[in-house]
């Protein structure tokens, strides 16, 4: 079988869905491999070391997605001559396209890929299971996220972050704030400890407190009752109501006016990032503050923040909203996202080197978006529709 692997044509993308050593480890599965030119150049692979490791090189999209079987993304492909090419149009029915297509946003291109007749799995509706960990394209992701969340606090922010003491005088340590501590949000706090802060954190969910402190930082419990109801059967965060953001807001601004640098991180899968700064709120915090905005591409968690903008506020407040913060570190990024789809290859591979689509496997009905031309995924048609379009096995 031909697994075919693409340069990523969308805004702000450097990431690449293979790497060198996935390469060669496709190879050893029995998978001819092949890449477009320059499919790695964001990432620092060049096609000199994909070649190295087994691939084939290609002059150009077109040539690498024609007869490939398995096609490998990062971003959804680009359809109906969006930047000047469609690359669905050269994906051959019956094939597999598995990347991060975020579904739910997109149903119009949902609905083009089964017109196309492929088969397409969306790594972000993998179940948060232990089989699936490897697999886990949001994890890998999201702590390379935070991690770059803290350092590009630190770059705007015009003082030091650990305490210095020195003949002139002592330096106090720089105070942060973590919102939402899920893995982008610990990984923030791990890498705002590293750099000599003193670090606290919130989250609506209760079992975030061990985590929280269990990494050096402060938990700011909102209320303790409720936090045991706050997290989803998935582990992710539920929107609350009304009362429980009005006693958020209240706690928090008392916090921030003893703040220097938040770093917002949360996000509810499918829905709109929540509010968890107003203006008001920002306007308490010093001037020189730093905010970073991780939810920014989700409508924000920020009032003010701006996609790929850093927004200075009138009160001298930086709010920085970078998008595709993981494309940011692009090397280890695909690294680990490349790992992750391997991973997920094992479960369409047979022994004999053949394509296997299992509707009964999990981790497969949770992805698997289109086959033989229909929506199939539940999460996007009512049930019984769902219960209908699912191929017999």
């Amino acid at each position: 079988m031909k697994v075919a692997v693409v340069k990523e044509r969308r805004a702000h993308e450097r990431r690449v869905a293979a790497s060198p050593d996935t390469v060669k480890r496709m190879v050893g599965m029995g998978l001819e491999v092949v890449a477009e030119c320059g499919a790695g150049d964001g990432a620092c692979f060049s096609d000199s070391a994909f070649a190295a490791a087994g691939a084939k090189i290609t002059a150009d999209a077109a040539m690498a997605l024609g007869d490939a079987d398995i096609v490998l993304k990062v971003q959804r492909p680009l359809i109906d001559g969006e930047a000047g090419i469609s690359e669905l149009k050269y994906l051959k029915p019956g094939s597999v396209l598995i990347g991060l297509l975020q579904p739910s946003q997109n149903l119009a291109d949902v609905a083009a890929y089964a017109r196309a007749g492929i088969a397409a799995f969306a790594m972000e509706l993998l179940p948060r299971i232990t089989r699936a960990q490897a697999m886990d394209v949001l994890s890998s992701q999201a702590n390379l996220a935070g991690y770059k969340a803290a350092l590009d606090a630190a770059a705007e922010f015009g003082r030091a972050f650990p305490m210095m003491m020195t003949a002139a005088g002592t330096i106090k340590a720089a105070r942060v704030l973590v919102m939402g501590a899920g893995v982008a949000g610990l990984q923030a706090i791990a890498t705002a400890r590293r750099l000599g802060a003193i670090v606290s954190a919130t989250d609506v969910r209760a079992a975030a407190k061990e985590q929280v402190e269990s990494l050096g930082a402060t938990f700011i419990t909102i209320d303790e009752a409720t936090a045991h109801t706050a997290e989803t059967a998935e582990g992710y965060a539920r929107e609350m109501g009304e009362d429980y953001q009005r006693r958020q807001r209240e706690r928090i601004t008392e916090a921030l006016k003893r703040t220097d640098i938040v770093i917002c991180t949360a996000l509810i899968p499918g829905h709109k990032a929540p509010v968890l700064l107003t203006d008001a709120m920002v306007a308490e915090l010093a001037p020189g503050s730093v905010i970073v905005d991780l939810a920014v591409e989700a409508s924000g968690n920020v009032e003010g923040s701006r996609p790929d903008e850093i927004v200075t506020t009138p009160h001298g407040v930086k709010i920085i909203g970078h998008v595709n913060m993981p494309s940011r570190i692009a090397v280890d990024a695909s690294q680990l996202y490349a790992r992750n789809l391997l991973a997920f290859l094992t479960l369409l591979v047979d022994e004999n080197k053949s394509l296997k689509i299992d509707s009964s496997d999990e981790i497969i009905k949770a992805t698997l978006l289109t086959e033989d031309g229909v929506i199939v995924n539940p999460a996007l048609v009512p049930p019984t529709m769902a219960d209908a379009a699912t191929p017999s096995s």
